[in-house]
């Protein structure tokens, strides 16, 4: 469905309402710094924060890549959404009423923007459901089960919302449907009950099954995990994917461990939703679970948001499947941990035993969990320690087999210096004690390893010095064409605004940012004579003055200049576009550079591939153009 354009009431009102120190929170690690905050910024890779969230302007800003905006702008960048998608979801999170300029498809949109908020509501309503049959005579077997078994006391049973699904093929249809009035399609879409194959009437989901809550990070209901009290199969069974469920995108506990990950700076990741548990009863609180998919990047990006060092500790079970799982886990997010964006661990408990079951050996199994957690390996130690499991070095094969695979490791460290520290590492451990042997090994493993191509640096340099001039030049041109426009010619601030959002285009220029949030500050009625509203402000910032002054005053050539208001708003706005995309071209083809195509074809082949996208969109708005910008605004000084 094509989203109707939203009225500018309900755009103006959801930018009020929304917050951006509440918005970015929810990705970034925030500390407050005098009267801002900072973090590390979610768009470019960084080790020293330098992004910035200013409460009082509400703009967020990155001094490393320049990202920067509001609340709107932060979650089209962060979520790749479109500003009309995010701005329905902040309407929805801050309980804005929705206005369309089109009063005909309105019923429809509400249509799809209230069926999120159905969907969490009946899941809700089950998770209430499945709560109070616990308590009744049917769920005896169940609450026996997690307080004998699993050893769980009230207090946590009621914190994670365990229940208990009743035997019965219709008991929760009947309730949600004939008792609490929900439609069939909305029961359905949640993942609750199912269609009989036969067609003629509907059987619940889950059955005869404890069932756990899975959460979204606000805290939401948005689809359940179970396990069987006997012995049918799955043993554990998960909602179905729904508009609100993704298992491959959902971490479970996520909502009660982030501010303990970003208090403790550390991420605990356990294989299930009762190791989870366990940990949160003994005030291990850190600890979330992967939902039985493999371990994915997108479910470590969420982790990561709340840890500022980048800390994640892995512990899956130590037995056959646990080290497959954690082997797979490791390829998922390798792109990541080889060039160092996250600092992994990997935790074996000792006698096989997953975090449930130590955590029951003994009275004092919590505080040793801590400290197992503190010693574990770097998943580097952990991979080569894994090498030599029950292998004879002694054996020449053998031997030559571990080395080739040390190789293989140690071709992948980006970082020079985690390089020669496991050359090193490894040749102790091929030397086997022999301490002659180890400069020998090391100096095998340096001829193998594959050597960092040279690049020419200067050069690189000074060409991506000249974009950067010829892009700030072509932006100061731009911008400063738009602000005049908009500062004298009333009738045309509209299409600013409207084409800026439409493009999701922003003021780029440290001052020009600066004056352009002082004037969307500005209350509508304060919109007459701009220029003075805006003196006092610009007054306050001196070190600005000389670059905004000159934007307030209209001689003759600036009125030439922005004789055809239109025609200038076109090009500037494709002007600033074009700044952008020879901003992506210019970063894929250094990324392009960078990667050998014989290690990593795929990202070579994406990189190349982006490149010429960028050229041809750069052409494209070339050819868009009908006056050049040099010459509008060199005939207004």
């Amino acid at each position: 469905m094509d989203i109707p354009r939203l009225h500018p009431d309900t755009i103006d009102e959801v930018k009020q309402r929304a917050d951006i120190v509440d918005v970015v929170a929810d990705r970034v690690v925030l500390k407050k710094r005098g009267k801002d905050y900072l973090g590390l910024c979610p768009f470019h890779e960084e080790k020293t924060p330098s992004f910035s969230v200013s409460p009082s302007k509400q703009m967020f800003y990155c001094f490393g890549c320049n990202a920067g905006g509001n609340a709107i702008k932060f979650l089209m960048d962060a979520d790749k959404a479109s500003f009309s998608d995010v701005v329905l979801n902040l309407a929805r999170r801050y309980q804005v009423p929705v206005r369309t300029l089109e009063p005909e498809q309105r019923q429809e949109l509400q249509r799809q923007l209230s069926l999120r908020e159905q969907l969490y509501e009946v899941l809700a309503v089950a998770a209430n459901f499945f709560q109070h049959a616990l308590r009744q005579p049917q769920g005896e077997a169940a609450l026996n089960y997690l307080k004998q078994a699993r050893q769980l006391n009230e207090e946590t049973i009621q914190q994670f919302g365990l229940g208990y699904a009743p035997v019965g093929w219709e008991t929760l249809y009947r309730y949600l449907v004939e008792a609490k009035r929900f439609s069939l399609g909305l029961v359905e879409q949640a993942g609750l009950i199912r269609q009989r194959k036969s067609g003629e009437g509907y059987y619940d989901y889950f059955r005869d099954r404890l069932m756990i809550p899975i959460c979204d990070p606000q805290g939401r209901t948005i689809g359940f995990g179970s396990r069987t009290l006997t012995n049918e199969e799955p043993k554990y069974l998960n909602s179905p994917e729904t508009p609100v469920f993704n298992k491959g995108k959902t971490l479970f506990a996520l909502d009660r461990a982030k501010s303990e990950i970003a208090k403790q700076d550390r991420a605990v990741v356990v294989e299930g939703y009762f190791d989870a548990i366990a940990l949160h009863s003994c005030g291990i609180a850190n600890a979330v679970a992967s939902l039985g998919t493999a371990f994915s990047q997108e479910q470590l990006k969420q982790i990561l948001r709340y840890t500022p060092s980048k800390q994640v500790a892995f512990n899956f079970d130590s037995d056959a499947a646990g080290t497959k799982a954690t082997q797979r886990a490791i390829a998922e997010i390798e792109t990541l941990i080889y060039s160092g964006q996250v600092q992994l661990r990997i935790l074996n408990l000792p006698d096989g035993k997953d975090a449930d079951e130590f955590l029951k050996s003994s009275p004092q199994a919590p505080d040793r969990y801590r400290q197992q957690l503190q010693d574990a390996p770097l998943w580097l130690n952990w991979q080569i320690d894994r090498l030599l499991v029950d292998v004879d070095l002694t054996q020449s094969d053998r031997f030559e087999q571990v080395a080739g695979q040390m190789t293989e490791l140690l071709n992948r460290l980006e970082d020079p210096n985690k390089r020669t520290h496991y050359i090193r590492y490894c040749a102790e451990i091929l030397s086997q004690g022999d301490s002659r042997l180890a400069p020998i090994y090391v100096k095998n493993f340096l001829a193998e390893l594959k050597k960092p191509r040279k690049k020419n640096q200067p050069q690189r340099a000074t060409i991506l010095q000249f974009q950067e001039s010829a892009d700030r030049h072509l932006l100061q041109q731009a911008e400063a064409l738009l602000l005049l426009i908009y500062l004298h010619r009333p009738q045309y601030r509209q299409a600013i605004i409207d084409a800026l959002e439409e493009k999701d285009l922003i003021f780029s220029l440290p001052h020009h940012r600066f004056l352009w949030q002082k004037i969307i500050e500005l209350p509508a009625d304060r919109s007459d004579n701009l220029p003075s509203q805006l003196q006092d402000a610009i007054a306050q910032q001196p070190q600005l003055s000389p670059q905004l002054i000159p934007l307030f005053h209209l001689d003759e050539m600036k009125s030439q200049a922005i004789s055809r208001p239109l025609l200038v708003i076109r090009d500037a706005l494709i002007g600033i576009e074009k700044v952008t995309w020879e901003k992506r071209q210019s970063y894929c083809y250094q990324k392009w550079q960078e990667i050998d195509p014989n290690r990593d074809a795929k990202n070579w082949q994406y990189y190349y591939q982006e490149y010429y996208n960028a050229k041809r969109k750069i052409i494209e708005l070339e050819k868009e153009r009908t006056v050049s910008l040099s010459d509008i605004f060199g005939r207004s000084g």
